[in-house]
């Protein structure tokens, strides 16, 4: 069955730019890397990372966003990517090596987390929003002795307001990592 693209991108994202910038810092991605973006949405994460590794699986189990990232993949012409439609958990378990792991979605985040631990992923990031994400990503990652750090992102972008500028905040975003030492 062919699926045209979406006409506009799914929600929830694209990670914005200062986050990103900052998650692929805590990545620290080599060219021999094999990379996992969980909850790929628009792709994003995915197309930045895609020429500083070997390969990539971008999996979503969102339909909107797999149709959204493929389109995206398509027009960037980048043939180290796999897309996956799907459950993470059951696409990371016929993966044999995964070595870095970018998590942008929170469904069934511990289980994920659990399938990274038997992957012996080396870096794992995860962005979160809500409280609750970031309590089981740290209480899961501590499980597996994988934890490492909790960076708490506060942007604000300028926009004018009567003849001058303000800054206006964006939402916080906790950004976690962790792994296998």
């Amino acid at each position: 069955m062919i699926h045209r693209p979406p006409d506009k991108p799914p929600t929830g994202g694209p990670t914005k730019d200062e986050v990103l910038a900052i998650a692929m810092h805590k990545l620290d991605l080599k060219p021999a890397d094999i990379f996992a973006d969980i909850g790929c949405g628009t792709g994003k994460v995915t197309l930045t990372a895609a020429p500083l590794v070997s390969h990539v699986h971008a999996m979503d189990i969102r339909e909107a966003a797999y149709r959204w990232t493929c389109e995206e993949l398509r027009k960037s012409g980048f043939a180290n990517v796999t897309p996956h439609f799907g459950n993470a958990v059951s696409i990371l378990s016929s993966l044999e090596k995964v070595d870095k792991a970018f998590v942008g979605g929170s469904r069934n985040l511990s289980d994920i987390i659990t399938r990274l631990a038997h992957l012996k992923v080396k870096t794992i990031v995860i962005t979160a929003v809500l409280l609750e994400t970031l309590n089981i990503a740290q209480s899961t990652l501590q499980e597996f002795d994988m934890f490492h750090d909790v960076t708490l992102v506060q942007v604000s972008k300028s926009m004018p307001l009567a003849g001058g500028f303000m800054l206006k905040p964006l939402d916080p975003v906790f950004i976690i990592t962790g792994g296998v030492a």
